[in-house]
């Protein structure tokens, strides 16, 4: 009679292969890991980028009279993040509807808490405040990340 060998793999080989499989993944996952953190820090130029356009068009739309600004409003900024998307309604009686500076306000991408409102995941600075120092007040003259994590830049995101 003759033996016939089993057929499958031997214990050294699966060793092997799991050994090769755990090194190939030590070195994707950091590189999964920037990839993801830069997609988010793309994300926050956008945003930031978008929310400090429709800001400065308030602003130019209140210095030429072109809105209807809120009561008791001094400096030509929104009073808050909401009223850029929520639109605010023209001087000119005989133009019908809102003059409207974001589709949609976006999140802030690095702020953990999703169920917070688009508006409160942002840092506000009123125009009275110092940049080094920014604090909320009347108006919304920039906003900042609320992140204390470092940017692959080397910069806080809170100062980006």
């Amino acid at each position: 009679m003759r033996l016939e060998r089993a057929r499958g793999f031997t214990l050294i080989e699966l060793l092997v292969t799991l050994a090769i499989i755990a090194t190939l993944s030590f070195l994707v996952v950091p590189v999964v890991q920037v990839s993801v953190q830069r997609a988010k820090e793309s994300e926050l130029r956008a945003a930031l980028k978008e929310i400090r356009h429709a800001i400065d068009a308030y602003k130019q739309a209140s210095e030429m009279g072109e809105i209807v600004e809120p009561q008791g409003e001094i400096s030509g900024y929104p009073p808050d993040l909401n009223l850029l998307a929520d639109g605010v309604r023209f001087r000119d009686e005989k133009i019908k509807g809102k003059k409207y500076f974001l589709r949609k306000l976006p999140r802030d991408p690095l702020h953990p808490n999703s169920e917070l409102s688009a508006a409160d995941t942002w840092g506000k600075r009123c125009y009275e405040s110092e940049a080094t120092e920014p604090r909320e007040g009347a108006d919304v003259y920039d906003v900042f990340s609320l992140s204390s994590k470092i940017g692959l830049n080397g910069i806080a995101y809170r100062w980006w």
